[in-house]
């Protein structure tokens, strides 16, 4: 019976010897495989073509207003060189129609131009995230309430803004700029209350 037991003793080892190394092997297989793997993945990075990134040109938003279609006239304000529109669109939020641009400064600020036609302080409000006024100030004879939250927590594009109502139009400029851009935009826009 000894004999017996020493032969199922050294077949169990056997046994297990065959199995670490199998398990060893598929290990060392994966280790192969995950290299040859970043070789192709580093070779295709190296040399795949990438186009230089397409500069877009700057939008045209008196062209964009002037064959828009509102409820009121949209304003286009005419600004000195260095300012440039990245986008310009007419939309509908709820019953409210909106006016926007997006314009880039000549220092690389951001300022939004909205323009709610029949707006309502709720539509602000949104659009303000609820922000509250610190202020006024007046520019080119119109009173414009002052939201200035650049010391924020990350207040985003929403770090500054003017809103004025004249007619039936809501204004709200928002953005990252200067107060200077802001006045500058703001008398661009050529209102009169």
């Amino acid at each position: 019976m000894t004999d017996t037991q020493s032969a199922d003793e050294i077949a169990a080892i056997k046994a297990e010897n065959s199995r670490a190394h199998r398990a060893a092997q598929t290990t060392r297989n994966l280790i192969w495989a995950l290299v040859a793997t970043l070789i192709v993945v580093l070779f295709l990075f190296l040399v795949v073509v990438r186009p230089d990134p397409v500069s877009e040109d700057p939008i045209d938003f008196a062209t964009v207003a002037s064959q828009s279609q509102a409820d009121a006239p949209l304003v286009a304000p005419v600004l000195p060189d260095g300012w440039s529109a990245n986008r310009a669109d007419l939309t509908t939020s709820g019953e409210i129609q909106v006016w926007y641009i997006g314009l880039i400064t000549p220092t690389d600020q951001f300022i939004a131009l909205n323009q709610g036609i029949a707006a309502n302080p709720t539509w602000v409000d949104n659009l303000l995230a609820s922000a509250k006024p610190t202020g006024s100030t007046t520019i080119d004879g119109v009173e414009w309430t002052v939201y200035d939250h650049r010391d924020g927590d990350d207040p985003g594009n929403l770090a500054y803004a003017l809103v004025t109502e004249v007619g039936e139009s809501t204004y709200v400029l928002h953005g990252t700029a200067s107060d200077n851009e802001f006045a500058l935009l703001a008398q661009s826009l050529g209102l009169r209350s």
